[in-house]
């Protein structure tokens, strides 16, 4: 077992300690600042250690290739990029705040995804639809690493799924963006310029999510363990059971505990260096 390290600054005496406390037998390079104790493990001493130097530990078996993988699917929303588009949506209509509260307890599991999803699109009723423009050109930016990643996966030949709680309006763009294989999103009905509150079609909640992965997965014929999957918030969970690899990406408590592996300080890039 090797133990990989990461995190926005990773400095020699931090290597240094952290080899020390789990053993290590010898060090490898993943990146800037990511690397790979060998025949290393994950105890409560690493785990402190690198939770009070603000950096990432994995254990990771020997072996894992990434070529060996055929499927990763991710969350939207604070996970792909750095936003909750709904809350930014509300914002124009004056509503953030009371909006954001609601998105906040659902992701941490305190709310029904659907009921809480109803509720705030309610709240955005009478907005011009071109506060979405405004919203994907002036506020929506992608989490750090985002672009290696997609790159990372695509050098590797691994199907690529976005599917989102959010709504298609960004889903869409960001899948012609990346290059996204598959989206999955609600859609927001829109007439005579303006939202009316509602969203057409099915929720995508939870277990939206859970079986858009299993649609891609069988449709390809994937088996269960050749899936990896990242989110961030308790509507996530599903899915993220339902992959060989769950990656909670600077989640919620909820989610870090259930979990694979979790990333707390690193940049998406750094589920790449979770394989050999």
């Amino acid at each position: 077992m090797n133990l990989v390290v990461q995190g926005p600054k990773l400095e020699a005496r931090a290597l240094k300690d952290l080899s020390t406390l789990a053993g290590s037998q010898g060090l490898g390079r993943l990146g800037t600042n990511a690397f790979r104790l060998l025949d290393a493990h994950l105890t409560p001493e690493v785990s402190a250690y690198c939770e009070a130097h603000g950096l990432d530990c994995a254990e990771v078996p020997e072996g894992r290739r990434l070529q060996d993988y055929r499927l990763f699917v991710t969350d939207m929303d604070s996970t792909l990029i750095t936003i909750e588009c709904i809350d930014e949506i509300a914002d124009m209509h004056g509503l953030k705040a009371e909006v954001s509260a609601i998105t906040e307890a659902a992701m941490r599991g305190e709310l029904d995804f659907r009921a809480s999803l109803s509720r705030r699109v309610a709240l955005l009723e009478g907005l011009p639809e071109a506060a979405l423009a405004r919203v994907y050109q002036e506020r929506l930016h992608l989490n750090p690493g985002a672009e290696a990643l997609m790159t990372g996966l695509k050098r590797a030949g691994v199907v690529t799924v976005l599917v989102s709680g959010g709504f298609t309006y960004f889903t869409d763009r960001l899948k012609a963006r990346l290059g996204f294989d598959y989206a999955f999103a609600n859609q927001l009905e829109v007439r005579s310029g303006r939202l009316t509150g509602r969203v057409k079609g099915e929720i995508i909640d939870g277990d939206a999510k859970r079986r858009a992965l299993r649609l891609v997965r069988e449709h390809h014929g994937f088996a269960r363990n050749t899936v990896i999957a990242a989110g961030d918030g308790a509507n996530d969970l599903a899915m993220l059971a339902e992959a060989g690899i769950g990656v909670a990406y600077h989640a919620k408590p909820v989610v870090r505990a259930q979990a694979t592996h979790a990333l707390s300080h690193a940049g998406l890039d750094g589920i790449l260096h979770l394989f050999n």
